[in-house]
């Protein structure tokens, strides 16, 4: 593929929007794009992206998939107390599944996530607060594949039915990576979305991303991509200013979406997380993957208009 269209870019051609005032200010000085831009639109043409940044997909609009608060009625408290047992989170293995009575029996829809970001940004405390575990207190590289899964029940918006999610997240150390070539592909494999994180408090995590867009996902173009910032409640130390979060979100079109490092809530006894308190914290972010994931499928499916459907006819020569 011709990479020629990235080096053809410039300011004129672009919304000031796209580009961000640093931008343009780099441009001007030195005559050539930030490094962050220059991956970006190579990665952008290989994930199907016209040269303006445009997503040729539609994403669905928060809430517009999903009920987002139906977890805190009546109704939803019902389908929650499956995955809750005393108030605590239930844990699940790879066989498991959470047992509804007759009457509240709902379908079960089955998704791989793949979760990928810098060493220490917290892939893997990301991974125990969405699943109602301990989040380890001392940073240790994960060794290998690690594989958690996590249910969630929510309502769909267009038909009132209720849903049970099953996300099956797999978390890998960078060091596995680098270090054995089967690992990432392995990751990769029949993956429905991928989860990129950064750190509030590491700028360099979160000027990889685009790398890490390229390397992972660069030849899934028709499959889910979300970007998470870790440890948002130490914002008031945070290398990332709310600017290069909008620049970002505008260059890329992707979710973004915020979680706290600080530990979960605790029962009476002071000891055991409060498996209701940590669902209700985590609930933005699992309303958000079921949300795209669910609407990927009705793209698959042709229940609704998908990108090609949705794109303008290319240039022929």
């Amino acid at each position: 593929m011709s990479q020629r269209k990235k080096w053809q870019i410039t300011p004129a051609s672009l919304p000031r929007s796209q580009m961000g005032s640093q931008g343009i200010r780099h441009y001007e000085q030195h005559k050539v794009f930030p490094p962050i831009y220059q991956v970006r639109y190579f990665s952008l043409q290989l994930l199907g992206v016209d040269c303006l940044g445009r997503a040729m997909a539609q994403l669905p609009a928060p809430g517009s998939v999903i009920v987002p608060d139906w977890h805190e009625s009546a109704e939803g408290k019902e389908y929650l107390s499956s995955i809750l047992r005393k108030n605590r989170r239930r844990v699940f293995g790879l066989l498991e599944r959470p047992v509804l009575p007759p009457q509240v029996a709902a379908d079960t829809a089955g998704y791989k996530i793949f979760v990928s970001g810098k060493s220490g940004v917290g892939k893997t405390a990301l991974v125990a607060k969405l699943a109602g575990l301990e989040v380890p207190v001392i940073h240790h590289e994960t060794v290998g594949i690690q594989t958690t899964i996590v249910y969630w029940p929510a309502k769909l918006q267009a038909s009132d039915r209720v849903i049970i999610f099953r996300f099956e997240f797999w978390d890998c150390g960078e060091a596995a990576l680098k270090k054995f070539d089967h690992i990432l592909p392995a990751c990769k494999e029949k993956t429905d979305a991928f989860l990129f994180l950064f750190s509030f408090t590491d700028r360099s995590s979160f000027d990889d991303l685009p790398a890490q867009l390229s390397r992972v996902a660069g030849d899934a173009p028709n499959t889910v991509k979300m970007v998470i910032g870790s440890k948002f409640d130490q914002y008031m130390h945070t290398d990332v200013p709310e600017r290069d979060l909008t620049a970002f979100r505008q260059a890329w079109e992707l979710p973004l979406l915020r979680v706290k490092s600080v530990p979960g809530r605790r029962l009476a006894d002071g000891r055991t997380l409060d498996g209701r308190a940590g669902l209700a914290d985590v609930a933005h972010i699992l309303n958000g993957l079921g949300e795209h994931l669910w609407h990927q499928d009705q793209v698959a499916a042709g229940l609704i208009p998908g990108p090609q459907e949705n794109a303008p006819e290319e240039e022929q020569g």
